[in-house]
């Protein structure tokens, strides 16, 4: 796991010299990615420059340093993650006799060897693995650009000026001397409904996030400022989906069961291998406990297990990681954290996360990566069982709903649309304020307004696809000004055909939407960004890709709920030490907006300030604040965007 960087300047517009000293800036920018070594490469005939921070993991030697050259001196690579696999690869590239003088035994110098031999598409189809890297071909003079099919590494890139600039994280990029980030209106659109800014997007104009499973190619002879990369899909997650909806697992319950157990035992072994200690998150829920179990069926001694509790009982999951760690035998350590401790957090927020992110999981993900990080350098966790065995209640809600909206007629559900738009939610509750104390017992209740808007924006969904995202927006009407306003949204995969699958079933297709969607550009990014920050490198052992494909051909009845999943836990942890209602990962962010947290939200919060950026709409904005600070409602995850968006704006 490591941070990657760099820049291609068609105009050679710096000397080598300041090209260096840019590239050296703008990699420092990562350490916390790596802190065991730092590397650059620069083309003297190209004016390309590669940066690299190393985490070390696999091949702790001299060996592993990035940014590597290639055998035959063709290749430079610069590379973020793991390949699990390339002990295969090795094996692949010495078949036939062909013998390779191996420098080391990282899984870099197999990859790059694999990306020389055998080329782009063939190689990139080998790795089983989490990456992104950068790939600059010395003969052609071609860069290219690549990340993993499920989205666990990003990858910023764009033009800035004349230089195409592109790494891991924003703050790599800001270092350039040509940077001139301006907010990206649509971007920020959409960062208000979702609470995060989905890729191909980024908070600024001009700047992309490359989608999972695509690779971007720009050629030195061709590129100018601003000319747009060819960039294509090598792994699509659509063609996927609807491939096994047509290829349907045929065996029975039983064998069902004992292929994934199989399936699972591998993909958890796969990454286990490092050369580094070695632990697990552990929650106390079917996904990580899940991952630890199968960890310690195939141990032969105690894994490192880690988890964090809160002191309000209602947010505390300690205890049942507790008793699932004592049933399993794991080395288990837990801390419980103080309202301090995670307060002292939040100033840190939009310098982790880099961009606008409003997960308010990102709080307690941080504090267990920092307490981790202390005892281990790689841990693994259980990310993405809700999205492939349909653990989000949101799936069976929207999929009996959109069963009944089909039977309402076509002009009927266009004219609740319309409706939608046209009575804005918060209007009619202002409307329905004078109109007596009854009235305004039930406003605090339920927001009658706010509610039937909502319920028309549902009635008014044209797809299923458009049904799901009313159930995962934040801001129905988004409080935007100005310029801001009228931008409007930039496609998604809720409205962008090119990326919605064709699955017969509601529940599936919201299932995958979430596994395209909720699941690269909110968990995966948390996740990435917590563990990073304090140089832990994260493993999902449910996101291999062939555990993916063959999940996504097991029946509805058994992903829903997490049926099939149960049922391999259950052979290890009895079912009374994990079955109970979905919890999630939450602080208590409601109670600190209006106690620790107080100041500070006032204070982003204020008329001035969020006027100041021209971008925010203050009245809708202090309307909830007002109510939150009252106790009539609770308003704390649409107030958490605006304030973790004011908090990063204040801190460019």
């Amino acid at each position: 796991m490591c941070g990657i960087v760099g820049f291609l300047d068609p105009a050679a517009a710096q000397s080598e010299s300041e090209r260096a000293e840019i590239i050296d800036r703008m990699t420092a920018t990562l350490r916390h990615r790596g802190p065991d070594s730092s590397g650059t490469w620069l083309d003297p005939d190209s004016a390309l420059a590669l940066g690299h921070r190393r985490l070390a993991i696999l091949d702790l030697s001299a060996t592993g340093h990035q940014p590597m050259v290639s055998h035959s001196g063709r290749y430079v690579l610069s590379f973020n993650g793991e390949i699990y696999n390339h002990g295969e690869i090795r094996q692949a590239l010495e078949a036939g006799g062909r013998g390779i003088a191996w420098r080391g035994s990282s899984d870099t110098e197999a990859m790059l060897e694999a990306l020389e031999r055998f080329g782009l598409e063939r190689a990139l189809a080998m790795l089983n693995g989490m990456f992104a890297f950068a790939l600059w071909n010395r003969e052609t003079r071609t860069l290219t650009l690549a990340c993993d099919r499920m989205g666990e590494k990003p990858l910023y890139h764009g033009w800035a000026g004349a230089s195409f600039l592109f790494g891991s994280e924003l703050k790599a990029l800001r270092a350039h001397p040509a940077w001139r980030g301006e907010v990206d209106p649509g971007a920020l659109a959409l960062y208000l409904r979702y609470a995060c800014v989905p890729a191909p997007y980024s908070i600024y104009r001009g700047i992309g996030k490359l989608l999972p499973g695509h690779w971007l190619t720009l050629d030195f002879a061709r590129a100018a400022p601003g000319t747009a990369p060819r960039i294509r899909p090598y792994w699509s997650a659509k063609e996927e989906a609807e491939r096994a909806a047509g290829e349907p697992f045929e065996g029975d319950d039983e064998s069902a069961l004992q292929a994934l157990d199989d399936r699972l035992r591998q993909s958890i072994s796969l990454r286990r291998i490092a050369d580094v200690p070695l632990g697990a998150f552990l929650s106390g829920g079917i996904d990580s406990s899940m991952v630890v179990a199968l960890m310690q069926a195939t141990s032969d001694r105690p894994v490192k297990t880690f988890t964090i509790g809160f002191e309000e009982s209602r947010y505390d999951e300690a205890p049942y990681a507790k008793a699932v760690a004592r049933h399993l035998g794991t080395d288990h350590t837990e801390l419980y954290v103080t309202d301090r401790q995670a307060l002292d957090i939040v100033p840190r927020l939009p310098a982790i996360y880099d961009e606008p992110f409003a997960d308010v999981s990102g709080i307690p993900t941080v504090l267990l990566a920092e307490l981790t990080r202390r005892h281990v350098t790689v841990s693994l966790s259980g990310d993405g069982g809700d999205e492939l065995f349909g653990g989000y209640g949101r799936h069976e809600d929207a999929a009996r709903q959109w069963r009944r909206l089909r039977l309402a007629p076509r002009a009927l559900r266009a004219l609740s649309a319309g409706l939608a738009n046209a009575l804005p939610g918060a209007a009619i509750d202002a409307c329905l304020g004078p109109l007596g104390v009854v009235a305004s017992k039930h406003r605090r209740r339920s927001r009658p307004g706010s509610r039937l808007q909502k319920n028309l924006l549902a009635w008014g969904a044209a797809s299923p696809e458009h049904l799901f995202q009313s159930y995962v927006t934040l801001w129905n009407e988004r409080p935007l000004a100005g310029a801001a306003r009228q931008a409007g949204e930039p496609l998604t995969a809720f409205d962008d055909p090119t990326r919605i699958a064709n699955l017969a079933c509601p529940a599936a297709r919201f299932m995958y939407l979430d596994a395209i969607t909720y699941l690269p550009d909110d968990i995966l990014t948390k996740v990435d960004r917590a563990t990073m920050a304090c140089s832990l490198e994260g493993r999902m052992p449910l996101l291999d890709h062939h555990l993916v494909q063959f999940v996504w051909r097991l029946p509805l009845t058994h992903r829903r709920r997490k049926h099939l999943l149960r049922q391999v836990l259950y052979r290890y942890v009895p079912a009374e030490l994990v079955d109970r209602p979905k919890a999630g990962f939450e602080p208590p962010v409601a109670t600190w907006l209006r106690g620790g947290l107080r100041d500070w939200a006032a204070d982003l919060l204020s008329e001035e300030s969020l006027r100041s950026s021209g971008l925010l709409h203050p009245k809708p904005i202090r309307a909830r604040w007002r109510e939150h600070l009252g106790g009539r409602r609770n308003w704390h995850l649409p107030l958490w965007s605006i304030l973790m968006f004011q908090a990063w704006l204040r801190s460019q």
